[in-house]
């Protein structure tokens, strides 16, 4: 019995907002949700789940109320803290975080950390939701480093082809917690 969960990395937020719990989508999010519905809408979903982050909640928000379903939050399926403050050279961060899968700011978590607290996540996922058919509200990083854990050749440059994806679904198949497939499509251009 197959568990199916679609990974949907948020759309675009307002990146004037620099505070992660709130910040929300920019109008041209809030229009790219709807392409997030309609990959949805024939795939026979059982639940709702998401990220704490508003922008990742108001991605399948859309698809969740206009399927009846509740959108459930899990704080660990959240996106790596980065540090305290704004990071300027983003860019030179990430390349650093993924050469060493340990590396943190003073005040924020390693890809490391921010793996094991997602794989943890979708492991009670799969326990809970064994054969039913899922979406989970996720992040670029976030989403990822899941990816990583089950496919080793994702790393920096599979990271940076994909940044600029937003929205993103990534479906992944399980037998129990065993991962059999994990796909991913732009649901502008469908499967990549």
């Amino acid at each position: 019995m197959r568990t199916r969960v679609y990974f949907i990395r948020h759309a675009e937020p307002n990146y004037n907002n620099h505070d992660d719990m709130t910040r929300e989508l920019s109008e041209k999010g809030l229009k790219d949700r709807v392409l997030v519905t309609e990959f949805l809408r024939d795939k026979q979903i059982d639940a709702v789940l998401s990220s704490p982050f508003k922008r990742a909640v108001d991605t399948v928000r859309d698809f969740a109320e206009k399927s009846g379903l509740e959108i459930k939050v899990v704080e660990d399926f959240r996106e790596r803290r980065i540090d305290n403050c704004w990071i300027e050279d983003f860019n030179g961060f990430c390349k650093k975080q993924w050469e060493d899968f340990n590396y943190k700011l003073s005040d924020g978590e390693s890809l490391e950390e921010v793996q094991t607290r997602n794989i943890a996540a979708l492991k009670n996922v799969l326990k809970r939701y064994e054969g039913k058919n899922l979406v989970v509200g996720s992040h670029g990083t976030a989403l990822s480093t899941i990816i990583n854990y089950y496919d080793k050749s994702f790393g920096y440059a599979q990271f940076e082809e994909i940044r600029g994806l937003m929205p993103w679904v990534v479906p992944f198949s399980f037998e129990g917690d065993v991962c059999v497939e994990i796909r991913t499509y732009n649901v502008f251009e469908n499967q990549i």
